[in-house]
């Protein structure tokens, strides 16, 4: 096994983004969150930014430019950017005209990419989110509002750039980009899989003698595995089930892309090319402009997919417009002034320029940062310590440390799980779900201390806990721990209960609540809703009942271990798992463990006595 290349595992996005903007500093340019263009395009332009986890690239970052993508959120590997990130880049994109937020159907993209479009236009910005949902493996016919955004990401992005260049509406803009999801479809396959920076072993491998058919682009294994097979047979699997999908009505014209998932060589691709191009043919298909090469990757994983794109006169205008990205180009596009992409015909046309600085394109005009907040909506991300305008009492401060002890417990535990909860998560997911708690928790406890220090009370310290979570861990649980603590804290200042058990009850109940209401889970769906209920449940049950509250957090704790111990049994009904339930089966969810591990940790601080 060969590891990826890196200094400290945990730096890696971060020191790959530095490179890349060093790289193409003409083209790009760094803001919190991710990368804009270098070059603004005219205020009047709508911007399409689009996103995700890394480890993909040139998605998303090497999309930026002319002709495409106006800006990218940048998460870490395989982990949806936080809420923050997606304002961060939309802010520093937008012009005018509004923008155009655009991901892969995931369940931290949606969350946090969700809640960046509503703070967006809380701030007077015309924003709209789309996802793509091309994956045919993931979800039948029918059910496509399911099926997860692989490499028809380039598809949906390049006709949204395109219309965008060409001066449409922002109304015309969202359904270029929506109709282009309509008609494109994309089936993945396997070789090997792919290992994360700083791993020992791959997210999962591909038995001898076999490919996996219908991965994603996440380090997940694919839904089910075929014989090892030779390139005229591996391009009939792939084409087949995607002339199955031909959309109604369309025509014979189609946009192909056969990408690379990162270790698949040029010359690999050309042969499966050579077997795939017949098979289009003989089924009276014409195929315009395709793409072969990277296009969207899975870091180091060996495999391909195939994507087809069933065209109109608008797509097949905007699928062979002109782009001028640092990793994809097309045709020749004028810049110089304008940022505006010109037509294929623009011979001798350069690309670069200069353009005055706006409130949009202005380095570090847009550094924001936002949190989910109880009801699920997000909000500026001032300090609640500096929100906080007393100065708080001896026994208030008293708590405040404690809190902060609490979280830095947690970091601690988490740090030492991160291995197992990244194995449990790697089983049917992609394996980061132990990295993002351990940088999700390590913030949280910096910037509690940091309040506390300041002299604010428990409240405050929560409060900046929560943000700092969803901000730096990013992903779904970046985006449900932060609204959970955020709603903990709202609780304790808004409902003040006497009775320390009851009111660990209430806020602990106002916490889940928060999670349910922004993710959607319910017990039974194997999330942490499964160990969380209980958990909740046990304790509001102690609490009434006068018990010690030792005695009422130890059984809580023994109900939430049951049940996350209980999960082997479920299969998942949403996130990244479900299109692998089968492989999950046997396997207890991460969230759920983590969930366990965060409350003992909790206990240990907060609920003194035997057991601690």
């Amino acid at each position: 096994m060969v590891r990826p290349l890196a200094d400290d595992p945990a730096r890696f996005v971060d020191d790959a983004l530095d490179g890349f903007v060093d790289l193409y500093a003409d083209q790009v340019r760094r803001v919190p969150g991710g990368v804009v263009r270098a070059v603004a395009a005219p205020r009047s332009e709508v911007a399409v930014v689009v996103g995700g986890g890394s480890g993909h690239y040139p998605a998303f970052c090497g999309l930026v430019g002319p002709g495409y993508a106006h800006g990218a959120v940048v998460g870490n590997v395989f982990t949806s950017p936080s809420t923050a990130d997606a304002v961060s880049v939309g802010a520093a994109a937008a012009g005018d005209a509004g923008v155009l937020l655009l991901t892969g159907n995931y369940a931290g993209d949606v969350m946090n990419f969700t809640l960046a479009r509503d703070e967006l236009r809380a701030r007077g910005v015309t924003a709209e989110y789309l996802v793509v949902t091309d994956d045919v493996a993931s979800a039948p016919a029918g059910d496509e509002a399911r099926r997860r955004g692989i490499a028809g990401d380039h598809v949906v992005f390049k006709v949204a750039g395109a219309a965008a260049a060409e001066g449409r509406s922002f109304d015309d803009v969202v359904a270029a980009a929506r109709h282009a999801n309509d008609r494109t479809r994309t089936l993945g396959v396997a070789f090997d899989g792919c290992t994360l920076p700083g791993a020992d072993a791959p997210l999962f491998t591909v038995p001898e003698g076999t490919v996996g058919l219908g991965v994603g682009i996440h380090g997940e294994p694919g839904i089910g595995e075929m014989p090892a097979c030779t390139a005229s047979e591996l391009a009939a699997a792939l084409v087949e089930p995607l002339l199955a999908e031909r959309p109604a009505g369309a025509g014979p014209r189609v946009g192909v892309v056969l990408n690379g998932l990162g270790r698949t060589k040029y010359e690999e691709l050309f042969v499966l090319w050579r077997a795939v191009r017949p098979l289009l043919d003989a089924a009276g298909l014409q195929v315009v402009q395709p793409d072969v090469g990277e296009l969207v990757t899975s870091l180091d994983m060996s495999g391909c997919s195939l994507t087809l794109v069933w065209l109109d006169d608008d797509l097949e205008r905007w699928w062979c417009a002109p782009a001028h990205t640092p990793a994809y180009r097309r045709g020749v596009v004028g810049v110089a002034g304008s940022g505006r992409a010109g037509s294929a015909g623009d011979e001798g046309t350069t690309v670069g320029g200069s353009s005055s600085p706006t409130a949009a394109g202005t380095p570090g005009a847009a550094t924001v940062g936002t949190g989910a907040t109880a009801d699920g909506s997000s909000a500026p991300a001032a300090s609640g310590a500096a929100q906080a305008a007393r100065v708080v009492d001896e026994a208030d401060a008293a708590e405040a440390r404690l809190v902060v002890a609490a979280l830095h417990r947690v970091a601690g535990t988490l740090r030492d799980l991160e291995p197992e909860l990244g194995r449990l998560d790697a089983v049917a997911g992609d394996g980061d779900h132990g990295r993002g708690m351990v940088r999700g928790s390590s913030a949280a406890a910096a910037a509690a201390q940091a309040a506390a220090a300041a002299g604010h009370g428990a409240v405050a310290c929560l409060r900046d806990a929560g943000r700092a979570w969803a901000d730096k861990a990013g992903g779904t649980s970046g985006v449900l721990w932060g609204a959970g603590i955020g709603a903990v804290a709202h609780a304790l200042a808004a409902r003040p209960v006497a009775d320390p058990s009851a009111r660990l009850a209430a806020a602990v109940r106002a916490g889940i609540a928060a999670v349910v209401a922004l993710g959607g889970a319910q017990p039974g769906d194997k999330t942490m809703v499964d160990a969380a209920e209980p958990f909740a449940a046990a304790l509001e049950q102690g609490a009434a009942a006068g018990q010690d509250p030792a005695v009422v957090w130890d059984a809580a704790l023994d109900a939430a271990l049951t049940a996350a111990q209980a999960t082997a049994d479920l299969r998942p009904r949403l996130g990244r798992a479900r299109p692998l339930a089968e492989r999950s089966v046997g396997t207890p969810d991460p969230g759920a463990v983590s969930f366990v591990a965060v409350a003992g940790a909790v206990r240990s601080v907060v609920v003194p006595g035997e057991g601690s």
